[in-house]
């Protein structure tokens, strides 16, 4: 019973690491262009995000070569800025873009760039493990009509729920 306990929670976290169907990592990626901070411009809803705009993401170089992951966003109803500081790694290249990060100790979740402006690193497309996870995120707090539209339709061509988008304010 204690094996067959075992080898549940390992296929369950597992999980949390696999990547959705028709969905793939970019290749050629490059960190340290990656690192910085991004301004979250639509996402699916999560409870960890419910109620939040002014969301960024940070990501800064870690010691043990891994990534520091800063989420902040502003709460209007708590009238407050709540924040999460997570790790991330490479799951195995580390010249593409899908990675495993966790904000909650041992427990991580995948983190797959799909689309990136792989020139000049000003905007990128983000999901997990399942399309229930979604991001658009860009160096501005504002993007073209055009970039919005083309995430929309790469999105919806890969399945993912477009009409549950939010769009959260950036001031």
């Amino acid at each position: 019973m204690r094996l067959l306990s075992i080898i549940f929670l390992c296929a369950a976290l597992s999980g949390c690491l696999s990547i959705p169907q028709n969905v793939a990592p970019v290749d050629g990626f490059e960190l340290n262009k990656y690192l910085g901070k991004w301004y979250e411009i639509a996402r699916l809803d999560h409870s960890f995000e419910r109620g939040l705009d002014n969301v960024t993401a940070e990501y800064f170089l870690r010691d043990d070569g891994g990534v520091r992951v800063i989420n902040k966003g502003f709460s209007t109803a708590e009238n407050k800025w709540k924040e999460a500081e997570g790790k991330a790694y490479f799951v195995s290249d580390p010249q593409q873009g899908f990675l495993k990060v966790s904000f909650f100790g041992p427990f991580y979740g995948a983190y797959i760039v799909f689309e990136l402006d792989k020139e000049d690193y000003q905007y990128t497309f983000v999901t997990s493990y399942d399309k229930s996870y979604l991001w658009l995120l860009a160096r501005t707090p504002v993007v073209s009509d055009e970039l919005r539209d083309r995430f929309m339709q790469k999105a919806a061509e890969l399945g993912f729920a477009t009409d549950k988008l939010i769009f959260p304010k950036q001031d």
